[in-house]
């Protein structure tokens, strides 16, 4: 018979440690130290810096320069030699009668453009809504050329004019003109409120206008009382950008030709490159960059008002 074997000695429990004894595990690590927290004020110098140096110091010289005038006077002598002027009075005529019409223009052509690219379907439409952010980055002088090749005195149309009728002259000579300002300026901004009505038409909830199809509705109403309401707030954004810019416009102004068209920038440009009067054209460019903040400002407060 083979042997038995004897049982495996039991396992004895480790002792625990003695009194006063660290335990045998890593201790932690050293403790963090405090962490550098600058203030707020310290992380918003680097930009205001850079602010003050690119926009604001420029800025300070101009109204500087408009109280200061090199051939001396008082500080007020040159903003009343210009506000007495005929050229500055028909100037910011011209100015805010071309922003306001260019600006309703472009809400009327662009929310009639807005409508039939979200709501009519045909081929093209996303390639159409998609060169409009193209077309957005578009400088103001291309477009004015464009124009300038269809409806200048050799253009495309008075060509065809008077190739077809054998006469010397076409009849299309608006673009020298104030309506010809208007037109391009119309055609080159109408996208800036094209943008945010797309953006918004796309928010739109379809289950409101199928409703109101579903009713009876006639689409002219469907727009004035569902659509229009809901458009609101991008057509303030968008009115309020075109006419901020149109205010400020001086190549689309500069390459028409017109030279019987002058704008607060044109005013500016000819005072100071033309006669060489700098102190009159920081005056004008004064008035023009309170004319745009105060509309801006207006602006915002009614979008705040508005709940836009």
């Amino acid at each position: 018979m083979a042997e038995a074997t004897a049982p495996a000695p039991a396992r004895r429990a480790p002792a625990p440690p003695a009194s006063g004894s660290a335990p045998d595990t890593p201790g932690p690590g050293p403790a963090p130290g405090p962490r550098l927290r600058l203030p707020r004020a310290v992380w918003a110098l680097p930009p205001v810096v850079v602010l003050a140096l690119v926009f604001l110091y420029p800025l300070a010289l101009v109204v500087r320069q408009s109280f200061t005038p090199e051939n001396g006077g008082g500080p007020l002598d040159a903003y009343s030699a210009v506000f007495a002027s005929n050229a500055f009075r028909e100037a910011l005529g011209t100015t805010v009668w071309l922003a306001v019409g260019a600006t309703a223009g472009c809400l009327l052509l662009g929310f009639t453009l807005a409508l039939v690219i979200a709501f009519v379907p045909f081929p093209g439409a996303r390639a159409v809504a998609k060169f409009i952010d193209v077309f957005l980055s578009f400088p103001s002088f291309l477009i004015t050329l464009a124009l300038l090749f269809i409806y200048g005195t050799v253009g495309m149309a008075n060509g065809v004019w008077t190739g077809v009728l054998g006469v010397t002259d076409g009849p299309f000579h608006f673009l020298t003109t104030p309506w010809g300002v208007l037109l391009a300026e119309i055609t080159y901004f109408t996208p800036f409120v094209m943008r945010p009505l797309l953006a918004a038409f796309s928010q739109l909830d379809t289950a409101q206008l199928e409703v109101a199809a579903g009713l009876g509705a006639r689409p002219a109403r469907i727009v004035r009382q569902v659509i229009l309401p809901e458009a609101l707030p991008a057509l303030a954004a968008g009115g309020s950008l075109v006419l901020v810019m149109c205010l400020n416009e001086f190549g689309i102004v500069l390459f028409t030709g017109a030279k019987d068209v002058t704008t607060l920038p044109m005013l500016v440009y000819g005072k100071a490159i033309l006669e060489s009067d700098y102190a009159a054209a920081c005056v004008v460019a004064v008035v023009n960059i309170a004319i745009s903040v105060g509309l801006f400002g207006l602006y915002r407060v009614v979008g705040k008002r508005a709940g836009a």
